[in-house]
């Protein structure tokens, strides 16, 4: 059994910054990549930012430059930063890791979502 879980996020004006962390615990042997999606109201869920095994990294055009991802393989952790907020980045952000167990089963595990809010 496996379980992300995401902290941070909150309520920031524009221009400001934020981090949100995922961290993922239970039968892991790797994990495989780490990632973020965000669904703002009314519109469909999109990728934000996905960093693989190899810390390669591929962003949404909306967030280059302005968004960050990291991973802690040791505590297998991925860290969203997130500066020059702006208004239209507000959404529910989602993390997700693709893991596969000892068993060698692999699966996309989903966190629980954090709001991130930007007042303009």
């Amino acid at each position: 059994q496996v379980q992300l879980v995401e902290s941070g996020g909150g309520l920031v004006q524009a221009g400001g910054s934020l981090s949100v962390s995922c961290a993922a615990s239970g039968s892991i042997f790797r994990i495989s990549s780490m990632g973020w999606y965000r669904q703002a109201p009314g519109k469909q869920r999109e990728l934000v930012v996905i960093i693989g095994s190899g810390d390669n990294t591929n962003y949404a055009d909306s967030v280059k430059g302005r968004f960050t991802i990291s991973r802690d393989n040791a505590n297998n952790t991925a860290y969203l930063s997130m500066n020059s907020l702006k208004p239209e980045d507000t959404a529910v952000y989602y993390c997700f890791a693709t893991i596969v167990s000892p068993s060698g089963y692999s699966g996309r595990y989903w966190g629980q979502g954090t709001q991130i809010t930007v007042s303009s």
